[in-house]
């Protein structure tokens, strides 16, 4: 019977959460000695973000953290993930400790820890504080350094109580969101730097890692990245190969080196030409990049189909939604795939397909490939377009049908073997969502912006009876 028609239990143990990120909550961006980041930079240009909505405000998490804690407690959920500011805590990138920065996660750990969550925090969730973009930021190797210093910091100001850590989130769209298609902080398009941004963004995970364990006896490390099956829209050869070159990109680049300490060699070639690209590896940066993990952070969101775009004709006439031209940027060039749409499957208001099974399949083919530590799925969550009724309540039942649906996938895989350890479901609150400004609402808990109120949604009521139950009901 499907894992949605029936009512299942999770394991002993088994960690419920929820995520945040600081720049896309905390607001208050100028307060307390916080420096400026390359989001504050970016969103702040002309064009660079919907309507040119920033996170100067955004769900103002600073000034309403104990009522967000108390929202916290109220779920239920025995564990919180949130991510440290680097400029709020450094606000050049480097030298001269923020204490006023240090004392606000200082508090945020410490009500948690009274309200009974476990805390999670993440070092770093894409703001480079702008002093280092400028001169380089990820491509120049330097930064690594910067970051591990930073890490030693965090480390050492909120543990011993803090056991589990997490050096970066999705390392992928910090740099090729961010270095080759342009489309977040801090808005380059060159594939050469996006290459060296992977591989200092990895190098300085490695780093931390070790920072963390230096600081905190007995502390758990792990990376959180965002992973996609990515399939062929054909068995034709040309379709295979671009399927092949988007997993080495989006999957491979950073799964191969974190757990087997090496690059895909297909990715090595591809990239050869590429300046800097590759020709930053050092020796010995592939072992500290592979400095064994206590977790892996997986964050799912769907599956993604490509076709060649010498094969979009084809793909269309196999049923398959096509654009009408493949995509100008430089990443879609480099790659030279085209991403195609099944129609037979809802997309959420991101344009993201909707397979709760390929998030089994993502996970099997992780145990299977890499035979990793202890996976926790960090994030999972949708956009919708949610709103408040006229009785003042908010109703999302496509949200509750969604993480419904991809529990019961996860139940799968750990049905299959697979040793999942948790689940954090994004996102607490609703927030700025980078590019898409405030146009895109992913939260258990409505935020009006304008105000500030927070109104728990159905989501948050049907998540908080699953953590109780520690079952999923039919």
């Amino acid at each position: 019977m499907p894992a949605n028609r029936q009512s299942r239990s999770f394991p002993e143990g088994f960690l419920f959460g929820t995520k945040t990120s600081a720049y896309q909550i905390e607001g208050s961006v100028d307060a307390d000695g916080r420096g400026v980041s390359i989001w504050d930079t970016y969103s702040h240009t002309p064009g660079a973000t919907r309507h040119g909505d920033t996170g100067d405000v955004t769900s103002d998490h600073y000034r309403h953290l104990d009522e967000d804690l108390d929202l916290i407690a109220g779920l239920g959920a025995p564990a919180f993930c949130f991510s440290v500011a680097w400029p709020r805590v450094q606000p050049l990138g480097s030298g001269p400790v923020n204490q006023r920065g240090l004392d606000f996660y200082r508090r945020l750990v410490d009500g948690l820890l009274r309200r009974g969550v476990t805390p999670v925090p993440t070092l770093f969730h894409w703001d480079l504080p702008q002093p280092l973009q400028d001169v380089g930021g990820w491509p120049a190797r330097d930064t690594a350094g910067r970051f591990a210093d930073y890490a030693a910091i965090v480390a050492g100001a909120l543990g011993p109580e803090v056991k589990m850590w997490v050096t970066h989130n999705e390392p992928w769209c910090a740099a090729w969101l961010g270095y080759a298609l342009g489309v977040h902080a801090p808005g380059r398009r060159d594939v050469g730097l996006a290459v060296a941004a992977t591989h200092h963004l990895l190098l300085s995970h490695g780093l931390a890692v070790q920072a963390i364990r230096a600081a905190v006896p007995g502390g758990r490390a792990g990376i959180d990245l965002s992973l996609m099956p990515t399939r062929p829209a054909s068995a034709h050869e040309d379709d295979l190969a671009a399927a092949r070159r988007a997993d080495g990109n989006l999957n491979r680049l950073f799964l191969d080196p974190v757990l087997r300490g090496e690059y895909p060699a297909d990715m090595l070639a591809h990239y050869a030409a590429r300046q800097p690209g590759f020709g930053v590896v050092q020796d010995g940066d592939l072992r500290t990049i592979a400095e064994p993990l206590d977790f892996l952070g997986v964050n799912f969101y769907g599956p993604r189909t490509v076709c060649a775009p010498n094969r979009m004709a084809e793909a269309r006439a196999a049923g398959y939604w096509v654009p009408a031209a493949p995509p100008e940027d430089p990443l879609n060039a480099d790659l030279r795939d085209v991403e195609v749409h099944r129609p037979e499957f809802e997309r959420t208001p991101m344009d993201w397909e909707i397979e709760p099974a390929a998030l089994t399949e993502l996970l099997l083919r992780v145990r299977d490939d890499y035979a990793p530590p202890p996976l926790y799925v960090l994030e999972n969550g949708m956009a919708n377009d949610d709103y408040v009724a006229p009785d003042g309540e908010v109703r999302d039942p496509e949200r509750i049908a969604y993480l419904r649906d991809h529990l019961g996938a996860l139940l799968d895989a750990i049905s299959a073997g697979v040793d999942v350890r948790g689940y954090f479901a994004w996102s607490l609150l609703d927030n700025f969502e980078w590019a898409n400004g405030f146009s895109k609402r992913f939260g258990l808990v409505w935020v009006d912006y304008p105000s500030g109120a927070r109104i728990p949604k159905s989501s948050f009521a049907w998540y908080r009876d699953t953590i109780r139950a520690h079952a999923l009901a039919p």
